[in-house]
């Protein structure tokens, strides 16, 4: 019986791995072994950032509401807890959208806040 080797799927394996590799440096884009380290790294760094980014963006949003807030006579987190209070359920990327977008509508949110703040 002839020997029976896997080289076709074998072959397909790298070839992802050095498809997804392009654009590395040097050996990272030409090397099996080095691209497949290359790739995974990128791939667990990628992974980081999407959660990264998340952090990121909240942290301007506070950011933006808190300086729209003190604008307006009040903090961050006695406007926030004002809304709650209020039963207002706007996200952060809502109100900080509006605090860019739509100063008159975030003042009016403030003083709303500001009257059902405790």
């Amino acid at each position: 019986m002839p020997r029976a080797t896997n080289a076709a799927a074998r072959n397909r394996r790298k070839r992802k791995v050095l498809k997804e590799a392009r654009g590395q440096f040097g050996a990272r884009s030409k090397l099996y072994r080095t691209a497949k380290n290359a790739v995974e790294r990128g791939w667990a760094t990628a992974y980081t950032g999407r959660k990264l980014r998340k952090r990121d963006f909240r942290r301007l949003w506070i950011a933006r509401i808190n300086a729209a807030a003190r604008q307006n006579g009040t903090t961050y987190s006695r406007m926030i807890n004002g809304l709650q209070v209020a039963g207002v359920d706007l996200n952060r990327k809502v109100l900080a959208d509006l605090a860019v977008r739509e100063p008159d509508a975030f003042r009016r949110l403030a003083e709303l806040s500001k009257t059902h703040a405790r």
